[in-house]
């Protein structure tokens, strides 16, 4: 098969041996095409201009110091793709030398978070420490900078005051015509059955024939003529990868990707050479990450989560069934672009499945486990008030330690004397910026939370609540409720326990009245807004304030109680002038939710929000970022929405 037999091959041992060449072909193509098979789409489905192309950067892993000794793996997020190393057979240096292609768009991801976890665990790794790249930044470094590579702190989940450890990292840029012929090398090497970087014309023919073009295995004999410059059978795989790359100018051999199987448009020559250059990134001798993750937490999991995964008795998914008949809550996180898993107690998903996705449930709501709610939110609500609380505290932070940063708050945990001092906490002067502060048109966020935005009250119910009898009127109340908040625009903040629960003020303008409309305290999370047996919203507990401002007109702000929210807590009263990112105030032990309405056509939502949100998905927020601008100053124009989204 190699090339010193290759001129030497007879016909009949040339036909007895292609039927098993072609099969091996196959065999080594679809194993590929399995290693893929959970990766999302490199071109993630839409296609790429030119001037939003910064470039497939090349991110190596080297090694890492750790002040703890175990074994440990690696996780890449980026945009909605994690990647995770294999685990390291070292303790207190692991040693990785895995690397990663990341397609980079200027108006894209750009951050990418490495998590590295210790792998003592059967079921699930802990988290030991993270660090954050802004690799646009880290690649456009002058030319004249010392290196590539970086030496990165490794911070505690639970504080990025704490260094647990460094990172070596390096990453690089990749120039397009040696992408190609990089990419043509890697592909030709699955036909050098013996390895000697050189291929015969049958071995050459069986590749040509696997990429189905009947064009171009009609022309094989010339274009193998035109490498074979000494004529001697054979050519070098640099030689064949040269020529393929100039070919593909002229007639393109691939019209569909060899791993993948996907169509591909060979026209578009950028988004072409993305698809091959992402879709075929293995075969250069380093060890290269696996794909097909959502999140850093599922890359992580043990084998025991894999075995259940397989089961089908827990999945991950994106958008609506993440909340509902999923296991895990996949949220979208605005400031790194990037997807993150929201923890919660797998024995309460259970238990809220159970009660709000049923028709079973539903009985036993309209049986009494209404007042049961509301009897055991009192109950915790005074337990969180005891001094013996506070024991709870440092658990609680350990739970979310990835989740909760200490270093904002603004006094430490020995300050806090009960839980619920610490579930209220105040975090330090401008942890939160405020876009735009001086613009009363632009609205902002009004929580910490999970933003679902819809510009009508269809869209909402289409493509978010499933209650069927949701309805504005049913939210605000009769009185509350004008003809111009009846077809406005919904924003909906939803609060989980490991949140800064204290709320501001989206807009400026004057408090007109405050409603207090009691109810139930069913719990907000997306497995109970999402089932058709029950509406959260206009059912729960709550309180309407009605916010008169010049730039929006009239804006309605619901703080809703839930499961485990003893009270509701204002530090405004009515008539009081307020501005935006001012504190509102404050939901006591539990998670909850804010909602705003806005008038029709008053608002002008940002358009990331509202794209997620037609995919059902949240996208994680803080107090603060840009949510939208007022229609009637819309046309003066912002500046890029990165200024003020990324402000940390």
């Amino acid at each position: 098969m190699g090339h010193g037999s290759s001129k030497e091959e007879n016909g009949a041992a040339e036909s007895q041996s292609k039927g098993s060449r072609r099969s091996r072909l196959k065999q080594r193509l679809h194993l590929h095409r399995r290693r893929r098979s959970r990766s999302n789409s490199p071109s993630h489905g839409k296609r790429l201009n030119a001037e939003n192309f910064a470039g497939i950067g090349l991110l190596t892993l080297v090694r890492a110091e750790m002040k703890f000794k175990d074994k440990w793996l690696a996780c890449v997020s980026f945009g909605e793709q994690t990647f995770r190393t294999n685990i390291s057979d070292q303790t207190d240096k692991p040693v990785w030398n895995s690397e990663k292609k990341l397609l980079l768009e200027k108006n894209g991801p750009h951050v990418a978070r490495i998590s590295i976890y210790e792998t003592n665990k059967m079921s699930r790794n802990n988290l030991i420490g993270y660090c954050e790249i802004d690799l646009l930044e880290f690649l456009t470094r002058d030319s004249d900078s010392n290196s590539n590579s970086e030496i990165l702190d490794l911070l505690d989940p639970s504080t990025s005051d704490k260094i647990v450890g460094k990172i070596y990292v390096s990453c690089s840029v990749e120039d397009p015509i040696e992408t190609e012929k990089s990419f043509a090398r890697r592909i030709l090497s699955i036909v050098d059955y013996n390895e000697d970087g050189k291929l015969s014309f049958s071995e050459f023919s069986d590749l040509i024939n696997a990429f189905g073009n009947q064009v171009a295995a009609n022309k094989k004999e010339e274009m193998f003529k035109a490498a074979d410059k000494n004529g001697d059978g054979v050519v070098s795989m640099d030689e064949l990868a040269a020529l393929l790359a100039i070919q593909q100018e002229k007639e393109p051999l691939m019209n569909c990707c060899p791993v993948c199987g996907e169509t591909l448009e060979v026209s578009d020559k950028l988004n072409y050479m993305i698809h091959l250059t992402l879709c075929f990134d293995e075969g250069t001798g380093k060890q290269v990450m696996t794909g097909g993750f959502l999140t850093d937490k599922q890359a992580s999991y043990g084998w025991m989560f894999k075995l259940s995964e397989w089961a089908h008795v827990s999945s991950y998914d994106v958008g609506l069934n993440s909340g509902s008949s999923a296991h895990h809550i996949v949220v979208f996180d605005r400031r790194t672009k990037r997807l993150v898993e929201e923890l919660i107690d797998e024995k309460i998903v259970l238990s809220m499945r159970a009660i709000y996705q049923s028709k079973l449930g539903l009985g036993l709501l309209d049986t009494g486990a209404k007042d049961i709610l509301q009897s055991l939110s009192e109950k915790q609500g005074k337990k969180m008030n005891s001094v013996e609380s506070a024991k709870d505290i440092p658990k609680f932070v350990e739970f979310f330690k990835d989740q909760i940063n200490l270093a904002e708050v603004k006094h430490p945990l020995e300050h806090f004397k009960t839980f619920n001092e610490f579930f209220v906490r105040e975090l330090k002067p401008g942890a939160r910026p405020i876009a735009y502060m001086e613009r009363d048109d632009v609205a902002i966020s009004a929580a910490d939370s999970r933003l679902m935005a819809f510009k009508s009250i269809d869209e909402s119910l289409r493509f978010w609540i499933k209650g069927r009898k949701f309805s504005i009127q049913g939210l605000l109340g009769k009185d509350q409720c004008s003809n111009a908040f009846i077809n406005g625009t919904l924003v909906i903040f939803r609060l989980a326990p490991q949140d800064y629960h204290r709320f501001h003020f989206p807009v400026s303008g004057t408090i007109q009245q405050f409603v207090h409309i009691p109810g139930c305290l069913y719990t907000v999370n997306p497995i109970a807004v999402n089932s058709k047996y029950c509406n959260v919203f206009t059912e729960n507990k709550r309180v309407v304030s009605i916010i008169s401002t010049a730039e929006f007109g009239k804006v309605a702000f619901v703080a809703i109680g839930a499961t485990m929210v003893g009270s509701i807590t204002f530090s405004k009263k009515e008539g009081d002038h307020v501005k935006k990112g001012e504190e509102f105030g404050y939901f006591s032990f539990g998670g909850s939710t804010v909602i705003c309405v806005f008038e029709k056509d008053a608002i002008e939502i940002d358009e990331d929000l509202l794209a997620n949100s037609a995919r059902s998905l949240e996208t994680l927020v803080t107090v603060g970022m840009k949510l939208g601008v007022s229609k009637k100053l819309a046309n003066i124009g912002l500046p890029n929405i990165e200024k003020c989204v990324l402000q940390d």
